[in-house]
């Protein structure tokens, strides 16, 4: 017996309509930008302030990525922020204490420290969808679990410390720049294409649409949904690994606790950005333009000396007003139709 629901649209089969939350974002940030011309002016618009904000989005652009694949699917990955440190953590081990020499001894081991990052992401990723796919456990409980398993692992391997010291090229990643770009923000812009390609255009990215649409006519279809849900939180643990590399290149340090206050904000940025929190629907254009927006809002309030937690607030305020603006047109357009 098949579920009588309708799917609801998939990202694939939408991409190439006109997206009403593109069309919003992009008005909210142009008028972003004359408010804060008006209050701010080159205070903000300069050289310097547009550096910093190019150096600090990359990062949680990244684990935004992360958290966006589960949400597309149905799910969600509370795990990101620990999967990053303890990422991060297994690859500062190696770098401080066997790739301190130089020759092609160091560089041997400054690789076999990148695949440990990768690969400590990995086996969280795949216990994540083994979890959620094959035991039936529901995404926030596993990745609940697995966040605060993997925390704890790391807190206690490095007794809350910090780990320093890397290799002038992990230092150049993440403070270094190629032809006045930021290194961070070409790693994100390499990162963000082919996810983006492959969640609008794959077979892969498809299915993930059409699982977070519909997963039991999905499932009726013929296709192995444990199969997707596995990759789904793989590749979310790998994009999560990419995101701690990228912190432990800007800091030059590693540490189980950094980044704890981006996990809320990557569901803010996806959900600002156009995923359906149901699931099913997505782009990472989206995604990227509500990253600026609230890139642009957190670094005019520090200009401002808005205290942090205001800004949180500001944050909050513009996902609130962008989806009431949303709900409020969806309810006019009909009667404007008609007339």
């Amino acid at each position: 017996m098949t579920s009588n629901t309708p799917p609801r649209p998939a990202a694939s089969t939408a991409r190439f309509r006109p997206s009403p939350v593109l069309a919003r974002l992009s008005v909210l940030f142009v008028a972003l930008l004359i408010l804060f011309a008006l209050l701010l002016g080159e205070r903000l618009f300069n050289a310097t302030a547009i550096r910093s904000m190019a150096f600090q989005l990359p990062e949680l652009g990244v684990l935004s990525l992360a958290m966006m694949i589960p949400l597309l699917s149905g799910g969600l990955d509370l795990s990101i922020i620990a999967t990053a440190n303890l990422s991060a953590l297994a690859a500062a081990y190696i770098f401080t204490h066997f790739g301190t020499g130089g020759g092609t001894g160091a560089v041997v081991w400054h690789i076999v420290a990148l695949v440990a990052a990768f690969g400590v992401a990995g086996a969280i990723g795949l216990l994540n969808g083994m979890v959620i796919a094959y035991l039936g456990v529901s995404p926030i409980l596993a990745t609940l679990g697995t966040m605060t398993f993997v925390k704890g692992v790391a807190v206690g391997l490095t007794h809350g410390g910090v780990i320093s010291g890397f290799p002038s090229f992990m230092v150049f990643i993440g403070n270094g720049s190629i032809l006045h770009v930021p290194v961070v923000l070409i790693v994100f812009v390499l990162v963000a294409i082919p996810v983006g390609v492959m969640l609008a255009r794959s077979p892969f990215g498809q299915k993930v649409a059409m699982l977070g649409s519909n997963e039991q006519a999905v499932r009726y279809s013929g296709i192995d949904t444990r199969r997707v849900l596995v990759r789904v939180y793989l590749l979310s643990a790998l994009l999560s690994a990419v995101a701690g590399l990228l912190m432990m290149a800007r800091f030059n340090s590693a540490n189980a606790a950094y980044g704890e206050s981006y996990l809320l904000i990557t569901i803010l940025a996806a959900v600002l950005g156009g995923v359906d929190p149901a699931g099913g629907f997505g782009r990472v254009s989206g995604l990227v333009l509500s990253l600026i927006v609230l890139q642009l809002v957190s670094t005019a309030a520090n200009l401002l000396n808005i205290s942090q937690f205001l800004s949180l607030a500001l944050w909050g305020a513009v996902l609130l007003g962008v989806a009431g603006v949303g709900r409020v047109w969806a309810s006019l357009r009909p009667m404007l139709k008609r007339r």
